[in-house]
């Protein structure tokens, strides 16, 4: 091994322990302490003093904690609340879409699926299988979609950030954005977003709201003579769905007006 190999290996492991004792000290946060000390840190953790006031004030910079209201005292930070908040969001939205996906999957017969946004796209989160007169049509819970299926266009026409969905629409084959730009058009004034695949495969997607924006999308998925572009009633069981859960996740106000 070349000195510049064990180098970049000692780097590494070091970035890692450096990651593990960070999640170290803001896991020294509950309902019991509110509010960490440096000595708190040192004496839990079993750092010197020195090494826990040097994590203390890099999560410090990094909006990971604030000051407390104590000499050398810490509190979580805005970015670690919003973080929690995320997280909290994407638990609730998973807990609360249960009874409604089941729902929708034994009124339209069609396999139900909710996905949450992701860096990349969305991912397939939750799956509910309905009771098909005829062929199972379903998707794998930690599926990546593309941005350009159902789901991924519901997510862009609703992204709060429309330089991030303007970027991403880039990233498409040129033949495609237009028809993902007409459908996200429609789908804000509809509710409701319909694709379908070279392979027969039929999707029809919803938004899911919660205070902040669209937190998760809804959708039915299934062949072309279970869904066909022509029939309302399983987009009408989607948006009545979504719209529940939107309800509950407290973002039914951010709803497309005109299916209001």
């Amino acid at each position: 091994m070349s000195t510049g190999d064990s180098t970049e290996e000692t780097s590494s492991g070091g970035d890692i322990r450096a990651v593990i004792r960070a999640a170290e000290v803001l896991g020294l946060f509950g309902d019991d302490s509110p509010e960490i000390t440096v000595a708190d840190v040192s004496k839990r953790i079993g750092l010197n003093r020195t090494t826990a006031y040097r994590y203390c004030t890099s999560l410090l910079s990094a909006g990971l904690l604030e000051r407390g209201t104590q000499p050398n005292s810490f509190i979580p930070g805005g970015s670690l609340l919003l973080l929690g908040a995320f997280a909290l969001g994407m638990r609730q939205v998973m807990d609360l879409s249960a009874p409604h996906m089941r729902n929708v999957a034994e009124a339209t017969d069609a396999t139900t699926v909710l996905s949450l946004w992701t860096p990349t796209g969305p991912v397939v989160s939750r799956v509910e299988e309905g009771r098909p007169r005829g062929a199972i049509v379903t998707v794998r819970v930690g599926t990546q979609l593309s941005l350009a299926s159902a789901q991924g266009i519901t997510f862009l026409a609703f992204l709060t950030d429309r330089v991030h969905a303007t970027r991403l629409l880039a990233m498409l084959p040129e033949h495609e954005q237009e028809r993902v730009e007409s459908s996200a058009q429609e789908l804000r004034k509809s509710g409701y977003c319909f694709t379908t695949s070279r392979r027969g495969i039929a999707a029809i997607a919803t938004p899911v709201f919660n205070e902040f924006g669209c937190c998760a999308t809804l959708a039915v998925i299934g062949t072309n003579e279970m869904l066909p572009e022509s029939s309302t009633l399983a987009a009408n069981e989607l948006v009545t769905g979504s719209r529940a859960l939107s309800r509950e996740m407290g973002g039914a106000s951010l709803w497309p007006q005109q299916t209001a």
